[in-house]
């Protein structure tokens, strides 16, 4: 007779103690570094308010360490300080852009390629509002389904990621009321 697996189901609930009690009545090590992390989904709505961009579909990506932003039409400035591209939203809207280059360098694909890419800094928001400022590597995003990929270093001090999770911190109702340039066609 084929014994059947165990498997077990955890529910989240909400508790009023602090993490420190909490570990501490568990037997589990407690250590508290830095400021409370906000958690995000695999996916969450970003807009890009410097550059007029959004909604966009993100994707977090802890395996990525840098982040990317999808672009066409690449062109950089005769002096080489901007960098003139263009994007596309949610609603698949093409968005002209323009801004300074912080850098150019040689970024290795998940296939093994390595290609130079410019990087760029701009300021990122979620649905529910929070902001703060990232950098992104512009490169031709057109086949993968998120035009933006958060990396490591977008969410390194700000976020927990719970890999089940879907748009954690709001739906795209909640971008567009925080960022105007949003809004449905």
């Amino acid at each position: 007779m084929k014994r059947k697996p165990r498997s077990f189901k955890a529910t989240p609930q909400q508790v009023d103690a602090p993490s420190g009690q909490l570990a501490r009545e568990l037997g589990l090590p407690w250590k508290q570094v830095g400021m409370p992390r906000l958690v995000l989904g695999r996916r969450e709505w970003i807009g890009l308010p410097e550059l007029g961009v959004g909604p966009l579909n993100s994707k977090t990506d802890t395996g990525a360490r840098t982040s990317s932003l999808h672009a066409e039409e690449i062109q950089v400035t005769p002096d080489g300080q901007h960098v003139y591209f263009v994007t596309s939203d949610h609603y698949g809207r093409r968005v002209t852009c323009e801004t300074p280059i912080v850098r150019s360098t040689k970024v290795k694909s998940s296939t093994g390629v390595s290609r130079r890419r410019y990087v760029i800094e701009t300021e990122a928001m979620l649905a529910g509002g929070f902001a703060w400022r990232i950098r992104l590597t512009l490169a031709n995003r057109k086949d993968m389904r998120s035009p933006l990929l958060l990396g490591r270093q977008a969410l390194s001090g700000y976020f927990l990621i719970d890999p089940q999770g879907n748009h954690l911190k709001g739906a795209l109702r909640d971008l567009e009321a925080h960022f105007p340039g949003c809004q449905r066609p």
